[in-house]
């Protein structure tokens, strides 16, 4: 075959609503073929598209073997994030560049990796009902979940606890904690015992606060707690004793979504810190990255549960990846937030069938964009409020 030189690289911002951009990379070969990535990093698309078009500079011309082993991620690196989602989502438009080129679907091209060696043709989904949950009232959030479970999935995820920081006025902390609280409990009398219900901290808590939540939500029977508290294997190493507590309840820790490169989440899965690892495939490193980090947790028996609340690029990108990724358990999927999830690509859809989506057989990522309805929608400066609070994380 012959080898593909790489014309263009694009950056692609897409705006969704006054909450949302997502941030997709393009790439263009010679003979006019492209694949997709996506680098969705709210807030920061400006910083984002310098970094892209400056690494254009040194990738233009370049056939794709040349250009894979510089797509490397490192988690001490100055760039952090924002050099992470583009090198991440560069990756990706590659390997989707070079399983259209071979003709056959991204996770075809990425091998044959589950346990049992075979490819799953079903992954497992929970719904992420946050953004789509715009009435934040109990009554409100247990509607969404109701819908969620209407539609087919077997498993919701809501993040809570709007305006929590333990920095704050213990009071305040206190109320806001109880409303979170009242949220979940609404969740689950609405969808009953035998749907499960996760719950994402978003780093709200500090250790008190995470032991005193774990208590609380024994009664309730979550799947799991994710990102109790700022995330950094250091303060999970001191949540040891909340981490034995948890798992005597029947339920998991998870987290670990901003860490980068196999090397970023070494300390959480070798030290058992955490029962679920969430690795993000638009900062993680993309999918060979991921896939490394998928293996180590086979090694050491943490479970595999690709962070993937943004856009339907990484949606897509991820799901190819779990269809082959050792020690998978979930895959998380945004639900509801926009219309437009499905409208920027054209292609495959995946049907929601017994709580899981079906990867595509299509060759490449199994769409492409829709370049009329990107030009309608371009990137919109958002709210300072729109992201959460920058001492989270």
């Amino acid at each position: 075959m012959t080898a593909l030189k790489v014309a263009a690289i694009e950056p692609l911002v897409f705006n969704v609503s006054e909450k949302t951009n997502w941030f997709f990379i393009r790439v263009t070969a010679e003979n006019g073929l492209s694949g997709i990535g996506e680098a969705s990093l709210n807030g920061y698309e400006p910083a984002q598209r310098a970094m892209a078009e400056d690494l254009a500079c040194d990738w233009i011309g370049l056939t794709v073997d040349e250009l894979l082993p510089q797509l490397r991620v490192f988690p001490h690196s100055p760039g952090g994030l924002i050099a992470a989602s583009i090198i991440s989502a560069t990756e990706q438009a590659v390997t989707d560049l070079r399983a259209k080129a071979a003709g056959v679907p991204v996770h075809e091209l990425l091998g044959g990796a589950t346990s049992g060696g075979e490819k799953r043709r079903a992954v497992k989904v929970y719904a992420n009902i946050n953004r789509g949950a715009r009435d934040r009232s109990p009554e409100g959030i247990a509607r969404a979940a109701r819908h969620a479970v209407a539609e087919g999935y077997r498993a919701v995820k809501i993040a809570p606890f709007d305006g929590v920081y333990w920095g704050n006025d213990a009071a305040d902390v206190e109320a806001r904690t109880r409303a979170g609280l009242a949220r979940v409990a609404a969740i689950r009398d609405a969808v009953g015992p035998e749907i499960e219900v996760l719950v994402d901290c978003h780093w709200r808590f500090d250790e008190d606060g995470a032991r005193r939540l774990i208590r609380d939500f024994k009664a309730v029977r979550l799947y799991w707690l994710e990102c109790p508290v700022s995330e950094n294997a250091d303060a999970f190493a001191r949540l040891q004793r909340i981490h034995g507590e948890a798992c005597a309840a029947g339920m998991k820790l998870a987290g670990a979504e901003r860490q980068i490169g196999l090397a970023g989440f070494l300390p959480f899965i070798d030290d058992g810190l955490l029962d679920v690892v969430m690795p993000d495939i638009k900062y993680a490193g993309g999918y060979g990255e991921m896939l490394k980090i998928a293996e180590r947790c086979a090694q050491r028996g943490v479970a595999f549960a690709p962070h993937n609340p943004t856009g339907p690029v990484c949606n897509l990108a991820s799901l190819h990846l779990c269809a082959v990724a050792p020690a998978f358990l979930v895959l998380e999927h945004q639900l509801a937030e926009s219309p437009l999830f499905y409208d920027v690509v054209g292609g495959y859809r995946p049907q929601l069938v017994d709580g899981s989506f079906v990867p595509p057989d299509a060759p490449g990522l199994g769409v492409t964009l829709d370049d009329a309805v990107l030009k309608a929608h371009p990137f919109r400066r958002l709210a300072a409020n729109a992201n959460l609070d920058e001492r989270l994380g």
